[in-house]
């Protein structure tokens, strides 16, 4: 018997031996893949950073012939496509390696819809499509989980509504909190388009990878086939549900319903006493109007709304006679009739008074903000507005900060100086021609310690800005940046550092962060993102 029991343990161990080292070879052979497609995204971002750099360097010609810019159009229309399939390529293989974790943190909640609503909005501006969002009923400034996922997922669909969606139709997103229980509160995203829509038959194949309904939709459209696969992992990793609903040449409807944790963290803390706040909500969307005055409740302040230009004048006149004059507007900026800066400028000629605010609300405001502020705006806000946001808002003001746009509005690029630190020659050369648009001044390392020792040598501020490539030989990127700000000089800790590097996973931009830079932009780099950018970090 005991002779038995020992053949027994020792085909046990024999077995466990065999599995250990299964074990061992598959995450061995886990790592190598992650490692290959770091690589791979390095090395074939490298040179896209070149293509897409020329291009919108060649684009800025104003002699170009309508021949040759159309040529430009569309080297960059299929090199951006290119770029699109490369990204869902590798976020598809590090989702089925399971190297894609799901975090779970703070995040605001109001900021995410921000963020997504700019870029949203701008794309249905370009097509002439309508965009409107709103928030059914009460969501909070806060919540926990990973809004980088999230925010990628809606993207993608909100994205596909566009791309099939022709003037003048409508992209509409609603957002609502459907439930709530001890941990999670529950969120509905609905994504509705008036597009191309699509055959019930097609319906159960639209979340498979490649999948299209329509052979050619890739070539007409920008399809890389992948985005959908991505958005349904995603939301699964995060333990939600995605669902769709389409009617040929009708639209198509996109439910995401995903649990985030409900967090302790609130807004801005009050500074003011928001029940001496008379307060004006001016948008010709009911709804947005009844959103608004709900959220300003919530933070003290009882607030009157109206749905036009010339309403609104009428309103300020009677309560101006009252000698009950408002002291806070809210303005929409897209209406009839009056938009919100014809309202503004009409305003001000009542109110010139520092103690009355004019806060434009819209989705988008860079096409209109130096307008906006010569017209007497003192801030903006990004709709759907959240209660933290107002409150921090009117926090600045009655503190007599100078509001950030206004700032941001103020700070010049011209005659700055950058130090762009960049193995490769042509890169150099594309960065230095790009910051040469915004009259930029630029001197290039070309590794790590040339870097360090430019920096070192030059004067105290003598560099606005460092733009750091990750991988450079002698002393890459991440080294070279917490060289950088151990140096005992003034400027080491406050000098902007920007990573431009063709590393772009999430894991990257954490490496990056945690070593000293202020921010992580994947090549190929936009010019537009790379001046936004120097003009958020540049003091």
């Amino acid at each position: 018997m005991s002779d038995d029991y020992s053949k027994l343990i020792e085909e046990v161990q024999k077995k466990n031996k065999i599995l250990e080292k299964a074990l061992e070879e598959a995450e061995q052979a886990n790592m190598a893949k992650t490692a290959f497609l770091s690589n791979m995204s390095h090395e074939i971002r490298t040179p896209m950073n070149a293509i897409i750099g020329l291009y919108n360097i060649a684009l800025k010609n104003p002699d170009l012939p309508d021949e040759t810019r159309e040529i430009l159009n569309k080297i960059g229309g299929s090199a951006n496509h290119l770029l699109s399939l490369i990204n869902d390529i590798l976020d598809m293989s590090r989702i089925e390696s399971g190297k894609v974790i799901v975090k779970k943190q703070d995040f605001s909640f109001g900021d995410m819809l921000e963020q997504i609503n700019t870029m949203v909005e701008s794309q249905c501006d370009d097509k002439g499509l309508e965009f409107v969002c709103h928030i059914n009923g009460h969501v909070d400034d806060y919540y926990i989980g990973d809004d980088m996922k999230l925010k990628q997922a809606l993207i993608n669909i909100l994205g596909n509504a566009v791309k099939f969606t022709e003037a003048p139709g409508t992209v509409s997103f609603l957002v609502e909190e459907i439930k709530r229980d001890k941990k999670n509160g529950h969120i509905c995203f609905k994504i509705k388009d008036t597009g191309i829509g699509m055959d019930e038959d097609y319906l159960p194949k639209v979340f498979e990878p490649f999948s299209q309904e329509v052979e050619g939709a890739s070539n007409k459209y920008g399809s890389t086939g992948l985005g959908m696969a991505i958005t349904k992992k995603i939301v699964e990793m995060m333990n939600g549900t995605i669902e769709v609903e389409s009617t040929k040449n009708v639209g198509t409807t996109f439910t995401v319903t995903v649990p985030l944790g409900i967090s302790e963290k609130l807004g801005s803390g009050d500074e003011f006493d928001p029940g001496k706040i008379k307060t004006l909500i001016l948008d010709d969307d009911v709804t947005a109007c009844e959103h608004a005055q709900l959220v300003l409740g919530r933070i003290g302040i009882a607030a009157d709304y109206c749905l036009s230009g010339k309403e609104a004048l009428s309103i300020i006149e009677k309560s101006k006679a009252r000698q009950e004059p408002y002291q806070l507007f809210l303005v929409d900026w897209k209406m009839p009739e009056m938009d919100g800066i014809q309202v503004t400028r009409a305003l001000r000629e009542d109110y010139k008074d520092e103690s009355t605010t004019i806060i434009l609300t819209t989705y988008n405001w860079d096409e209109i903000l130096d307008e906006a502020l010569k017209a007497g705006v003192d801030a903006f806000l990004a709709k759907p507005l959240f209660a933290g946001s107002i409150r921090k808002e009117i926090k600045e003001i009655i503190a007599d900060k100078r509001k950030r746009y206004r700032e941001a509005a103020k700070v010049s690029l011209k005659g700055r100086k950058v130090l762009i630190a960049e193995d490769m020659e042509i890169n150099a050369l594309i960065m230095k021609q790009i910051l040469k648009m915004k009259e930029i001044e630029a001197d290039h390392a070309s590794d790590g310690l040339e870097a360090i020792k430019l920096f070192e040598e030059s004067p105290v501020g003598g560099y606005d800005a460092i733009l750091m490539d990750i991988r450079m030989p002698k002393c890459d990127g991440l080294k070279a940046t917490e060289r950088i700000r151990k140096l005992e000089r003034e400027d080491a800790k406050s000098v902007p550092i920007i990573a431009l590097s063709a590393n772009a996973f999430d894991e990257d931009v954490e490496l990056s962060i945690k070593a000293g830079l202020n921010a992580h932009l994947s090549k190929p780099v936009e010019p537009d993102a790379l001046f936004s950018a120097l003009q958020k970090y540049i003091k």
